[in-house]
């Protein structure tokens, strides 16, 4: 990757290197904990600031969900009316999400007084839950889709096409997809309230580690992505 390439790679995907930093940082923060207090204590504190700059990030984020929502419609772009609608859905929620973490924002700094603050951070919680439960549930749609599609497909002819290959490709893509939404939904389930799912039982290492995974996941697919549109091109 040239000069440019990587500084194209760090504006574009700045949110994901920064939270790859943040739960890197959490799960060593977390393994240090009994060895190396000190330590563990200097990379908690830079893994929080790091979760911090996340937050303010996505108080920017408003105005290009709404354009990607009112380009997405009700779905008809999509393959399957099925997906279609529950990406629908998704963008309703995730337009619910983002006022209710700017209230989160504003409660967590000390700019607005609330009688109850933990409330919203449970409904915040509960929104990132379902988003991400209907894009794991329109993931597995995808792949469903695609492979129906190949096997259709008359493989003694068409196996060793330029198309073929993408196909698989493609769904190979949506398996990692799979995989780390799936690690999403467990991390996003962790900070609900004790008695909700399992809210409140993983460690910080466990969240760190699942949040690492997830977010390298990420990276992956981006530069996979982009070598994908190469090869098709």
């Amino acid at each position: 990757m040239g000069n440019n390439g990587l500084k194209l790679f760090l504006l574009l995907h700045i949110s994901n290197i920064i939270r790859t930093l943040c739960y890197t940082t959490k799960l060593a923060s977390g393994l240090y904990a009994k060895s190396d207090p000190a330590r563990a204590k200097k990379l908690a504190i830079f893994s929080s600031k790091m979760s911090q700059t996340r937050a303010t990030l996505r108080l920017f984020d408003d105005l290009p969900m709404l354009a990607y929502s009112l380009n997405y419609g009700y779905g008809s772009k999509e393959p399957d009316r099925w997906m279609g609608m529950i990406g629908f859905i998704t963008n309703l929620i995730d337009h619910a999400y983002y006022p209710v973490d700017k209230i989160c924002w504003l409660i967590e700094h000390n700019l607005l007084n609330v009688e109850n603050p933990t409330r919203w951070d449970t409904i915040n919680s509960m929104l990132w839950v379902a988003s991400i439960y209907l894009n794991l549930m329109k993931t597995i749609r995808s792949f469903t889709v695609m492979e129906q599609h190949k096997s259709c497909i008359d493989k003694k002819e068409n196996e060793s096409s330029q198309a073929f290959r993408m196909l698989l490709i493609k769904q190979r893509m949506e398996a990692i997809s799979i995989l780390r939404l799936s690690l999403d939904l467990v991390h996003a389930g962790s900070t609900l309230p004790k008695g909700m799912l399992w809210g409140g039982r993983f460690q910080t290492w466990h969240v760190g580690l699942i949040g690492s995974i997830s977010s390298l996941l990420g990276l992956y697919q981006y530069v996979a992505k982009k070598r994908i549109v190469k090869q098709s091109s």
